[in-house]
């Protein structure tokens, strides 16, 4: 089920909080409204932890991470470090990264198995990628953006894409990522994904403005409406996302034209 929320006063709630199947992270707000729906979804299951980077409250676009690891900038502190080891499971790699391009939650995209990278990454930080958070790494550009972290978004279950990106584009990225995707928006309209949505494999929020259409595609190419248990229901799913697919493609294109 995808849960909408809202940091403060803004809907792009990517920016503030980090979610993997193994923890979550939020950033410290002036009241306790944002992380507590994060910790009422989630507490039973994994860590829910207020954290700051560089003394910066937006974790979402600073850290990049999945159920093994979890990738800080350099500009991280020692405190915030220990905080984030103490705070996180034992399973879990804590890794500072030497990276000019030190936003790597906009430049760094990815799930338990694959991750997707800008193509200007180092080379170095690209071999702590794939040995800390034990995934494969390519380097891709997603609808001709070269954030693939603001602008796709998938966890193990399914993804989506930045909406001008062309059908042999989502094709090949599908296969690459081994999980069907979907172009799609958050926030009624934004093609920001990064920034309005975060997600595992089975909860996503979403910002306070993302409309009840957006909610369904969500729910749908994710598999979070509960349609995917078992063979039977998988192929239920699959054909709801086919529909769902068509139907968020006319209405995306009426949009444009």
């Amino acid at each position: 089920m995808a849960t909408r929320v809202a940091f403060e006063n803004t809907g792009e709630i990517g920016v503030f909080a980090a979610l993997t199947n193994g923890y979550c992270l939020t950033g410290i707000n002036r009241s306790e409204n944002f992380y507590s729906v994060f910790e009422a979804e989630l507490s039973a299951h994994i860590p829910v932890i207020h954290a700051t980077v560089a003394g910066c409250r937006f974790v979402g676009r600073t850290t990049v991470g999945n159920r093994r690891g979890l990738l800080v900038p350099n500009t991280t502190t020692d405190q915030e470090l220990a905080h984030l080891r103490n705070s996180l499971p034992d399973s879990v790699v804590v890794q500072r990264v030497e990276e000019r391009l030190s936003a790597l939650g906009n430049i760094i995209c990815c799930n338990d198995h694959v991750a997707l990278v800008h193509p200007d990454i180092d080379r170095e930080t690209e071999d702590v990628i794939s040995d800390v958070l034990g995934v494969e790494v390519f380097r891709q550009i997603v609808g001709g953006q070269a954030l693939v972290g603001s602008y796709c978004k998938f966890s193990n279950q399914g993804g989506m894409v930045h909406p001008r990106t062309t059908v042999e584009d989502i094709e090949e990225l599908s296969s690459l990522l081994q999980v069907p995707l979907v172009a799609g928006t958050v926030n009624r309209g934004s093609d920001v994904l990064g920034g309005g949505l975060v997600v595992n494999d089975w909860a996503a929020f979403v910002g306070l403005d993302t409309t009840s259409t957006e909610i369904s595609v969500i729910e749908n190419i994710f598999r979070l409406s509960g349609a995917g248990g078992g063979a039977g229901g998988q192929l239920g799913a699959h054909g709801q996302q086919s529909n769902i697919v068509t139907n968020m493609r006319s209405s995306l294109i009426d949009q444009l034209s």
